[in-house]
């Protein structure tokens, strides 16, 4: 059987701060309320996502590897990761304000939850007006000082707060303290990890629990990289029908396309799968003669051997990730 670019059913995720952007702006179908997160590609236990169309329809990112191996995620991924699916590709719309959290490294991860760390970015597809992120700190301080202010309930005014707009980019490595805040849609590509530690979340109360939801401050603390940088936001050109540089990590590389042409672009350099992310526009996906329409908020796996990609739009911005 032939490997083909893959779309995959998304899962709905209801969250405390979650609203209905993913269903007014990126036309997702659901009918529950809150659904903050929509898990584009994901192999986290219980949350596989699975093959929406196609011969391959029905199966899960690990069925895929088990089958194809190298020739669906590339061999070094294949030799690296065996059958785990290293990324978690997300579209969040954060209608009030995520809790302040920090995720672990890859070996604390493994330590205490036998889990990935969960390094990730961020790309800002639509943002209300006044809408901000948090992310790292303004003033040093240090353990100490870090439990008086959250003792006190003043963390947040030592923490940066940072004024978004469409197209910012934001990398968020394990142990930086970070919340996406109120009116702010995004797209997020992460690490396999649904590991996240909660610091404060302005006291508020979950309706469907009735209760406060926890928080993980003890695990947290030692964690938490509480140096103060000169700048959190990520600086790229924007050059157009090319792959322009966005965040390029151990863990994944993004870049992003700029597209208002036909751009055929040639993989045979990569050693690894390719994920588009549509975050403006629409365009044409064609592999081995076959042709995908991929729409703001949709998403498409290619597989390592599909080689020579063929991009068509008059105007779309496409998100290119890969290992």
């Amino acid at each position: 059987m032939k490997l083909y670019p893959l779309q995959f059913t998304p899962l709905y995720k209801y969250r405390i701060w979650g609203g209905e952007k993913l269903k007014t702006e990126l036309n997702k179908q659901y009918t529950e309320e809150n659904i903050g997160e929509s898990w584009e590609i994901s192999d986290v236990s219980g949350d596989e996502t699975v093959v929406a169309e196609g011969a391959l329809k029905g199966k899960t990112l690990r069925d895929l590897i088990k089958e194809f191996k190298g020739d669906f995620v590339g061999q070094t991924v294949y030799e690296k990761f065996g059958e785990d699916f290293p990324l978690l590709i997300k579209f969040i719309d954060a209608k009030t304000p995520l809790s302040i959290q920090v995720h672990p490294s890859n070996e604390v991860a493994k330590k205490r939850h036998n889990s990935f760390g969960k390094n990730e970015m961020w790309y800002v597809m639509q943002a209300d007006d006044d809408a901000e992120l948090i992310v790292g700190f303004d003033e040093k301080i240090d353990k100490e000082q870090y439990n008086k202010h959250l003792e006190n309930n003043t963390i947040l005014n030592v923490m940066h707060h940072e004024d978004v707009q469409k197209g910012d980019t934001f990398y968020i490595p394990t142990g930086r303290v970070h919340a996406i805040g109120s009116g702010v849609l995004l797209a997020e590509i992460q690490q396999t990890s649904n590991i996240t530690y909660r610091i404060y979340d302005y006291d508020r109360v979950d309706e469907k629990t009735g209760d406060k939801r926890e928080l993980h401050n003890d695990l947290a603390i030692d964690v938490i990289d509480y140096e103060v940088y000169e700048s959190y936001k990520t600086k790229y050109e924007f050059k157009k029908n090319t792959s322009n540089k966005l965040v390029h990590s151990p863990y994944f590389r993004t870049n992003i396309l700029d597209i208002s042409d036909t751009v055929e672009k040639d993989y045979s350099y990569i050693d690894s799968f390719i994920i588009y992310m549509c975050v403006e526009g629409s365009a044409e996906i064609i592999s081995n003669e076959n042709t995908f329409l991929l729409n703001t908020g949709e998403t498409i796996l290619i597989p390592a051997n599909n080689k020579i990609i063929v991009l068509k739009a008059t105007n779309a911005k496409i998100l290119e990730v890969y290992y």
